[in-house]
């Protein structure tokens, strides 16, 4: 049985991965923003266990995880969780510009941190599911495409770095998916929205077991999800 730590279990593509794994028996360590959120996924996904730690407060962290004792291996953890909110460059504010790097780049990056020493312990693996964004920036995305480059050298320089301990890392970059943050992004956009006509989140569930599940002899390193034809 695989020990999984995963972000942004809630909704979208984090809640069809955990639906997934959870469905195969794997242990499932979800982290919440708070314990009435944890408690909430923890009674969606039995069996699993809720990590509480804000990763909208990176520097809270370190402390939040040292109160509850992670596991002492770490079979994956899996970032999913991801904020966005769309304007152009003169209608940002610093507010906005550091809750989405903190969410989508900082978090993750600290969390990851504290966990390595689990990971290596287990030869785990490391999977970011990024964004078409973090390959290219469009007008009114600035913030939410900063955020998404940096976590993918962030990607980069951790393969490098822990190829020694066996730990493997993964960049998935879907396109639109049909989840109630794309929702909210045609929203912003004016635009209406049928989720049709974009990727299911179980289809991006798929590609991220798909990296999992690979045999020790290779490693999904960065992997494009386009919608179908």
């Amino acid at each position: 049985m695989a020990t999984h730590l995963v972000t942004g279990a809630g909704s979208g593509i984090g809640e069809a991965i955990t639906r997934r794994l959870c469905d195969r028996g794997d242990e499932l360590l979800l982290l919440a923003r708070d314990e009435e959120r944890g408690a909430e996924l923890v009674s969606r996904f039995p069996g699993s266990r809720a990590l509480v730690a804000d990763l909208a407060d990176p520097a809270g962290i370190s402390e939040a995880l040292r109160r509850q004792q992670p596991p002492g291996r770490l079979d994956s953890v899996l970032h999913v969780a991801g904020v966005v909110d769309l304007g152009a460059v003169d209608e940002l504010g610093v507010g906005l510009w550091r809750e989405t790097v903190d969410v989508n780049l900082l978090g993750p990056a600290e969390l990851t941190r504290l966990v390595l020493p689990s990971l290596r312990a287990a030869r785990g693996h490391v999977v970011f599911v990024n964004s078409g964004a973090g390959l290219s920036a469009n007008p009114r995305w600035s913030a939410y495409a900063a955020s998404k480059h940096g976590l993918r050298a962030l990607a980069d320089s951790l393969r490098a770095e822990e190829r020694e301990h066996g730990v493997r890392v993964t960049s998935l970059y879907p396109s639109r998916t049909a989840t109630p943050m794309q929702a909210k992004v045609h929203q912003q956009e004016g635009k209406q929205y049928d989720p049709s006509d974009w990727i299911a989140p179980d289809s991006v569930a798929t590609t991220v077991l798909t990296a999992l599940d690979l045999p020790r002899d290779a490693e999904i390193t960065d992997l494009t999800v386009r919608p179908g034809p």
